[in-house]
């Protein structure tokens, strides 16, 4: 490890390589995963699916069997905003259902999420629910810089959706569930909230790699844990939408590692540096 102060790591180039070839892992399986979903078929046949596709590709499932959880994603169906347990339910059209995944490459992890509709074309208010998240988090990448401060994103997250609210979409941002550091573990510092003031927390540098992860809801942003004790709700039964990516920056800028293009074509539109490393 490059350094580890209070829990928060930053990566050598080399481990940034590894965590680059786990990243690969998790965004081939959720474009597979997004191809393969359909009217008719159950969650837990989309977990059949995920977890062949990262095993075949070398690597472990992050999540299965972390603190006891069963699945290799987690599939949240509608008013489920994250974790839900994938398994017998049978998704029908219209359904929004979001996908979170990790993947695991000797010993360093990646973690990314889609949301999607199932079956024919979304609604309009899906579809802006899916749009306003997704960018949100492009938005929350872009806005990191070497020498920022974390909550640097979580203020561009926020930003951009209460920007939305003119347009006649004004969503609700979940607080009690955050990004986070990642690395050889999961889970590590610092947290990446989706909204607040910028300037405050852990100093950006490069070799800290972050997973960013709006969750958004067409209505009240406050939830319920259901009795699976994994399952997290919106308490009014809104829709909710999830996207995540993990990043890096590079001495030579950003570099989404769940990104099959590693986030070249969204970061450039936006402004940002892409900086890959060479493999």
């Amino acid at each position: 490890m490059g350094w580890r102060d209070r829990g928060v790591e930053i990566k050598t180039p080399e481990q940034l390589l590894l965590m680059r070839r786990a990243g690969l892992v998790v965004g081939a399986t959720l474009q597979l995963l997004s191809e393969s979903v359909r009217p008719g078929m159950t969650t837990g046949e989309l977990d059949a699916i995920a977890e062949d596709s990262i095993r075949s590709r070398g690597a472990v499932p992050s999540f299965l069997g972390y603190q006891g959880f069963p699945g290799s994603i987690c599939a949240s169906v509608n008013e489920e905003v994250v974790h839900g347990i994938p398994g017998d339910r049978v998704l029908a059209e219209g359904d929004l259902v979001s996908i979170d995944c990790g993947a695991i490459v000797e010993g360093f992890h990646g973690d990314a999420a889609l949301s999607v509709v199932v079956g024919g074309a979304p609604s309009a208010a899906d579809a802006e629910l899916l749009r306003i998240t997704q960018e949100s988090m492009w938005r929350g990448i872009a806005a990191a810089r070497d020498g920022g401060r974390v909550t640097d994103i979580g203020h561009a997250v926020e930003s951009y959706v209460r920007s939305q609210d003119a347009t006649g979409t004004a969503l609700g941002i979940v607080e009690d569930y955050v990004g986070h550091g990642i690395g050889t573990e999961m889970h590590l510092p610092p947290n990446v909230p989706n909204y607040g003031k910028p300037g405050r927390g852990p100093r950006l540098v490069p070799g800290l790699a972050l997973a960013v992860e709006p969750m958004l809801t067409a209505g009240d942003p406050e939830t319920d844990i259901l009795e699976d004790e994994w399952t997290v709700v919106t308490a009014d039964g809104a829709r909710a939408a999830h996207f995540e990516h993990t990043f890096v920056l590079t001495e030579h800028g950003h570099w989404v590692l769940t990104a099959l293009d590693g986030g070249e074509e969204r970061l450039t539109a936006l402004g940002a540096t892409f900086g890959p490393l060479a493999d």
